[in-house]
């Protein structure tokens, strides 16, 4: 991002920029921003947009080798190919050979860096993986939405916010653009005004959810299953998260046995520092093979239900049941 920013300020633009990762929200915000500075947002004759797989690798050269229209760059912009999993040699090929005037900006969800697409960005431009941020720069960017609408927000507030909001940035955007609105008039954020306004997302309740089975309260475990539901949650997709959870408690707790410290257990399970820690306190309440049987019993849950078996609600319920009874953290 340093280097995006750089490029922003100066003016001073590589022929060829890769925005790609997981934070929507930073892809978007960078796309925008770098297109507002190469052209007027009115200059339609010197942009071009692709979207999607199956984009004509061609029809991009001819628009990369037509000359800009009375203006000083030529843009195009190209999202969701799939370019960069999948080889595209021509690409690849071109990219050294990009006339000056001519910008490329490709925004991806994955990439494959051994891919000789991405080299080539890589060689002639800026690659910038836009990822989930940490808890620290999350923190620092709330504080700071909040302080230039001149308002304060108590520290029990500020983590319930995060928690409820989650990692997603768009989400957080969302969300406290509705808490702030919430609050006109008020110099202060309180936690009864998040708790309030702000909506918890799927993920916190399902953590919320693992947490209560952890602690064996069984009945709260119940009750938020039970108020998912309510929500018109599908129960499939609650037991797909609640698989994610478990497996990712055993991929902390296993890591931290192996001496790894938080930091290199967040990245080795690929997500933020804070759920890390979060999820690594909830885990050290299994065993490690009470972990391991959880996911492969959320495994079974799943085939119980696609082979008619069980019914997808209680083969959820079953497993909350199971998992938070007296016995569980003993199996």
């Amino acid at each position: 991002m340093k280097n995006l920013n750089e490029d922003l300020k100066t003016g001073a633009f590589r022929p060829v920029y890769l925005l790609y990762g997981e934070e929507a929200y930073l892809k978007n915000r960078y796309k925008n921003r770098l297109r507002q500075a190469i052209l007027p947002e009115d200059d339609t004759m010197n942009f071009s947009s692709y979207e999607g797989r199956g984009i004509d690798v061609r029809q991009i050269i001819d628009q990369a080798e037509t000359m800009p229209f009375f203006a000083d760059h030529r843009l195009i912009l190209i999202e969701n190919s799939g370019f960069f999993k999948n080889a595209c040699p021509e690409l690849a090929e071109y990219i050294p050979q990009l006339p000056q005037e001519t910008i490329l900006i490709f925004v991806e969800n994955e990439v494959d860096k051994r891919g000789k697409l991405f080299k080539a960005v890589k060689s002639a431009g800026r690659v910038a993986e836009l990822g989930r941020q940490d808890e620290r720069t999350l923190t620092a960017w709330v504080l700071g939405t909040i302080k230039k609408e001149k308002k304060n927000i108590t520290s029990d507030a500020l983590k319930r916010f995060l928690e409820m909001a989650g990692d997603d940035m768009e989400n957080i955007e969302h969300e406290l653009e509705k808490l702030l609105s919430f609050v006109h008039g008020k110099s202060a954020i309180e936690l009864g005004d998040v708790e309030e306004i702000c909506t918890e997302t799927t993920e916190s309740r399902i953590f919320d959810m693992i947490h209560a089975v952890a602690e064996k309260r069984q009945k709260q475990a119940l009750d938020l299953y039970y108020d998912l539901l309510s929500l018109k949650e599908p129960p499939m997709r609650i037991l797909f998260l609640i698989a994610r959870q478990f497996n990712q408690m055993l991929q902390v707790r296993s890591l931290s046995e192996q001496g790894y410290d938080g930091t290199s257990i967040a990245s080795r399970a690929g997500i933020a520092p804070f759920i890390a820690k979060r999820t690594l306190a909830q885990a050290k309440r299994f065993t490690i093979p009470v972990l391991r049987r959880a996911v492969e019993d959320c495994v079974e849950a799943e085939e119980a239900v696609k082979t008619g078996r069980l019914g997808d609600r209680l083969a959820v319920e079953m497993l909350i049941v199971r998992y938070s009874g007296d016995d569980a953290h003993r199996m």
